[in-house]
């Protein structure tokens, strides 16, 4: 079994410098560590239980089939703070079938952010009998 301590997903943007505005100030994410100097620095920002990191530069935006997942506590109230703070909402707060409330927001590079909250009430918190 390959014993993992930690975990982080690796971006490579077009434009790191735009990247690292929308990630640190407009997602408001917390810098866990930045190296190298200049533009072209990679900074990893805490992510939950793990980690993304922003760093390189791709000539290319990342593959569709990429796309971020975050939970959040209230999503309302994360769709008002970006809203806020200038950030493009692709969909607003929906409740899926699946009972989870989903709001969808994209990076700079169109990467796709699903923003999530898991109800009190959704199994993923309460499973009856147990």
């Amino acid at each position: 079994m390959v014993h993992v301590l930690s975990g982080r997903i690796l971006l490579r943007p077009t434009d790191p410098e735009r990247s690292r505005v929308f990630y640190g100030e407009q997602l408001g994410l917390a810098v866990y560590r930045e190296f190298g100097t200049g533009t072209e620095r990679g900074t990893v920002y805490f992510l939950g239980g793990g980690f993304l990191e922003v760093s390189g530069r791709s000539p290319t935006p990342p593959d569709p089939a990429v796309r971020l997942w975050m939970q959040v506590p209230d999503v309302a109230a994360a769709h008002d703070e970006l809203r806020a703070r200038g950030v493009g909402i692709v969909r607003p707060p929906v409740r899926e079938p699946w009972g989870l409330i989903e709001m969808w927001i994209a990076d700079p590079d169109g990467t796709p952010i699903v923003l999530v909250e898991v109800p009190a009430d959704h199994p993923l918190r309460y499973r009856p009998g147990i």
